[in-house]
This record gives structure tokens, sequence and C-alpha cells, in this order.
């Protein structure tokens, strides 16, 4: 059956093409690059700063065949921030579209919560044609476990109803306000309470 991985640096570009592939038709990602040719360019290399940070900060969860993959990163007081030379990095990738990805970026930081330690999910991908075979499930039940024991909340954004509606599966709640991208979709910031194995029928 499957297994979880712990990625490690040679794994690097193979999960950052899963992501790529995975996150290319969403709305979010239509709207940060609305050329699919300029997309399939730079998605790859832009996801790649993403997998090397969660892997030097955090924590990359794949599957023995690597068509999936989970990026954990602590945060909330103490975390660390966005890896070192991250916004030149961005802006040579990204060009003329610098703006928008430092818009989506900037969306997405107005609406996270700072003031308690948590676990982000900051991307769940599984391959396309791998999707619907549960190994989403498999990364994230594996990694709630552990978050359970530790009683460590997580977070989250959905990148839209769809996936808000599997992670409300998995035991996330709204929250806060969803996340409207300038003049663009919207997503769903999601948030885990851990749930102490030792007292399931104790929570209401």
């Amino acid at each position: 059956g499957q297994i979880l991985a712990r990625a490690d640096e040679t794994d690097v570009d193979a999960l950052s093409q899963v992501i790529a592939e995975a996150f290319f038709d969403l709305p979010p990602s239509r709207w940060l690059v609305s050329d699919p040719a300029a997309r399939r360019a730079i998605f790859p290399a832009y996801f790649r700063l993403y997998v090397e940070h969660a892997m030097a900060a955090g924590l990359v969860h794949t599957t023995p065949d690597r068509d999936a993959v989970a990026l954990w990163l602590p945060a909330g007081p103490g975390a660390p921030g966005p890896p070192d030379g991250y916004s030149a990095r961005l802006a040579a990738l990204t060009g003329p579209l610098a703006g928008r990805f430092e818009a989506f970026d900037a969306a997405l930081e107005a609406h996270h919560p700072a003031a308690m330690p948590h676990q982000h999910l900051a991307i769940l991908a599984v391959r396309p044609g791998q999707q619907g075979h549960r190994t989403g499930t498999t990364l994230l039940a594996a990694r709630h476990a552990t978050l359970d024991v530790e009683g460590i909340p997580a977070f989250l954004e959905a990148s839209g109803l769809d996936s808000r509606r599997l992670y409300l599966r998995h035991g996330y709640t709204d929250y806060g306000p969803r996340i409207d991208l300038p003049g663009g979709p919207a997503l769903y910031p999601m948030w885990r309470r851990p749930h102490d194995p030792r007292h399931l029928g104790d929570r209401p």
C-alpha cells in the first residue's frame, strides 16, 4: 500500500514539477499567470522555492513514487520568515509578473494567524492522473496523527470550494473571512484543532 516517504534534496526537481502540474489549472494559478505557456515556464522554478524552503525549515512528505507532496512549515510566533533572498529570486523568476506574485503573498500573509504556534500546510499536491486515489488523504492523515499527539493545530489556504470541501472532511473549519485576490478568485483560510487520540469521546 501507500507509505509515506521523507523527501530529500534529490527529490526537489521532481516534486516541484508535481506541484506545477497539479496546480496548473487552479483559479489562483490562472490569476497569477494568465498565459499558459508563461505559467508552464515559471511554475516549476517558482514552486522549487517552496520545496527548498520547506525542506530547510519544515517538513516535506511524499510517496514512494514521488507522485504527491505535502509541504509543512512551522508558523506563528518565532517561526522562520521567508527564505533568504526570496524577493530577489521571485523577481528573477517572474519578471514583469513579480508584482502579481507579491500581491498574492501579501493577501495570504494578511490572513495568516500570527498569535498562535501552528503548522502551515503550505502546499498539498497530487500529480494529475493520480488524483482520486486517496494519495493526498494518506499524506494528510499521517501528518495529522503526529500533530494530534503533539497537540499542534494546523492552518492552510484552500484554493477553491472543491478543496475547501475536502479539508472540511479532514477536520478543518473556516478561519476568518475568505481571501479575495485583487480582481480574482478567492482562497479559503482553514484551521484544524488537534484531536487528542486518547480522548476522542470527550470532544463535542
